[in-house]
Order: structure tokens, then sequence, then C-alpha cells
């Protein structure tokens, strides 16, 4: 009879070692595969203010226009706000900065990227804007937290676009770059996006 309890005691022992680590399994596995299909198409986002400089000079590196983004973030800028996002394996990348400046310095910036803006729009976001008859696609609003879409007291004011897609599909690649303004809220965002 001992020896029979010792064969019960071990199959136990087995089986809940076995229960547990089929649990560790399914529990690890499943996050391993969350992880490769739910992030896969979600961007890494930067926020941090800091690195401001250093992504623009790997745009600069890698010949993506940045010049109508300021070399550095003024001193006057108040609420500053960033997102970034380094290329992915689809090619999409972004960068996007947002401050409030003096009313004065946001009125000579309006006027000036006005005047040089070759598509001008109020509010909305880059599927609104390139479904327009003669629309390019922009960005969206990712330095608001709050909404995807540009409120309607924004100016977008795209400075280029450049289409990249194939001729039976057009814009499924490109670029686009500009600001957008609040005259109001003296807000200004410099954006760049790539598709």
């Amino acid at each position: 009879m001992p020896n029979l309890t010792k064969r019960s005691h071990f199959l136990k022992i087995a089986i809940t070692l076995l229960l547990s680590l089929s649990s560790f399994g399914v529990v690890g596995g499943s996050f391993f595969l969350r992880k490769a299909f739910s992030n896969s198409n979600s961007p890494d986002i930067i926020n941090a203010v800091s690195e401001y400089h250093q992504i623009r000079e790997n745009l600069r590196a890698n010949n993506y226009p940045r010049k109508h983004f300021p070399s550095q973030i003024p001193a006057d800028a108040e609420d500053v706000n960033l997102a970034y996002s380094p290329s992915t394996a689809m090619g999409n990348s972004f960068l996007q900065v947002k401050w409030k400046q003096s009313p004065e310095k946001l009125k000579n910036l309006h006027l000036q990227y006005r005047k040089i803006a070759k598509h001008k729009y109020k509010g909305g976001n880059t599927n609104d804007h390139a479904n327009l008859s003669d629309g390019v696609p922009t960005t969206f609003f990712y330095t608001n937290n709050a909404a995807a879409s540009f409120p309607s007291d924004y100016e977008i004011l795209v400075l280029d676009a450049q289409d990249r897609g194939s001729s039976g599909f057009k814009w499924s690649h490109g670029e686009s770059y500009g600001v957008a303004i609040n005259d109001s809220a003296t807000e200004i965002v410099y954006w760049w996006e790539k598709w």
C-alpha cells in the first residue's frame, strides 16, 4: 500500500505541475499574440518635447521636409506639446509640434505661411481634406489629446503635398507638411506626415 500512495501523490504533483505550466503557456502565448497583432499597426508615439531637436535632425538626415519647423522651440512658447512617430514597417511617420505664441508673432507667422500655402482648409483632418475635390491629405490633430480633428477655428495651411501613389490608387503613398493656426487661441501647430 505505501507504494500505491507514493504513486498517487506523485501523480497529483505531476498533474498539478502540468496544469500550471499549461496555464502559463496559455497566458503567455495570448500576451505575445496580442502584442504581435494589435500593436503592429499602432505607432509608438514619442511625446518628449526634449527630443524635438534630435527628431528634427533625424528628419534632416533622411532628407524629409523640415525647413518650416523652427530649429528650436522659442523660449517664449507656452503649452508645448509634441507627437512623433518614426517610420513603421508600413512606412507611416509623422511629426507634429504645437505651442502658444504671442498674438503679434502668431499674426506675422500666419500672414507668412498663408502667402506660400498651396492649400487652405478650415478645421477637419486628413480624411476630410483628401476627400474634397482637388483636396490633399494633411494630418490628424495628434498634439490635442481630446480630438483627432482640428476644430473649425484652426486654419490648416498645406505648404506642400506629394502624391506617390500608383495611377489607380491616388494618394496611397505620399507626404504632406504645413502649419495649422488658431488665432483666437494663439496656437500654431507645425506638422509633417508621410504614409
